[in-house]
């Protein structure tokens, strides 16, 4: 048995990624594996950590036991919590003890994808003992792990990767958070449309229409005389629903045409990562 066709897309954009991650620490000094990156709190060490925690889950390795420092200004939920476990426990590796355990578990990995034959819908455990299909878990892992290589790429000075098979799985899970982010979040008027022109490496035109009950569905049709108009490039838009950057830090890459109480609302709401 061999990996299922709708499964496949998934593992080949981790594997792009993962290895990109590990080409870009190999070389690192161990002072460099303190930079901070984007993501909140964390150097490129700890997302690294994370990285390699994630894949150990899909192994189904058994969690750390350990106890949490109570000083963690960045972790202010239950799910950020439990992403910190595997994150903490390794704060003191060195570099070489990172980067021999990134390689072992993508070593696993590769293995345990090779002789993967369930049924994209087979239920398996997620974050925090939640249930979802293997197919959903596999690629919200894809997701993770390109934005953790681009967090890795902007600590480093090393940009890239923009339009690679991650990005292109990162652009269909951040479309698919739309139409919440929009119709139910930022509460935009109903019967309205919003669109989202997004240019660069990634490039995409999308409408958010909100119904007369207030639902928003995504349409690839253009709308005329759009509530809001939304303009920017692939980068900040990953960067913003990705929570890296706030609007006003990027407002210069950022055009809104329309109701400008609207796009603020959708701008303070488009953060769709936890």
């Amino acid at each position: 048995m061999s990996l299922h066709s709708t499964l496949q897309p998934y593992a080949d954009a981790w594997t792009h990624s993962v290895e990109a991650i590990s080409e870009l620490v190999q070389p690192l000094a161990e002072a460099e594996w303190n930079r901070r990156t984007p993501c909140p709190g964390w150097s490129v060490r700890d997302v690294v950590s994370h990285v390699i925690g994630l894949d150990c889950e899909m192994l189904g390795d058994p969690r750390p036991i350990h106890s949490l420092p109570r000083d963690l200004f960045h972790v202010t939920n239950e799910h950020q919590r439990y992403m910190e476990m595997q994150v903490d426990v390794r704060r003191h590796h060195t570099a070489p003890e990172m980067t021999s355990e990134l390689e072992y578990v993508i070593i696993r990995r590769n293995r345990q994808l090779r002789n993967e034959s369930r049924d994209p819908g087979t239920k398996v455990r997620g974050p925090l003992g939640s249930e979802l299909t293997l197919e959903e878990s596999m690629r919200r892992h894809a997701f993770d792990v390109w934005v953790h290589e681009q967090d890795l790429r902007t600590a480093l000075g090393r940009p890239g990767n923009l339009d690679s098979p991650g990005a292109l799985v990162a652009r269909d899970v951040l479309l698919g958070e739309l139409p919440r982010v929009v119709a139910e979040d930022a509460q935009a008027p109903r019967s309205s449309a919003i669109v989202f022109d997004v240019h660069g490496p990634v490039e995409f035109l999308r409408t958010i229409r909100v119904d007369i009950q207030g639902r928003g569905t995504l349409e690839t049709a253009p709308a005329l005389g759009p509530a809001a108009t939304l303009t920017l490039d692939w980068e900040t838009y990953v960067r913003l629903a990705c929570g890296r950057v706030t609007p006003e830090s990027v407002s210069d890459r950022l055009k809104t045409e329309g109701d400008p109480e609207l796009t603020a609302a959708i701008l303070r709401n488009f953060t769709v990562t936890q």
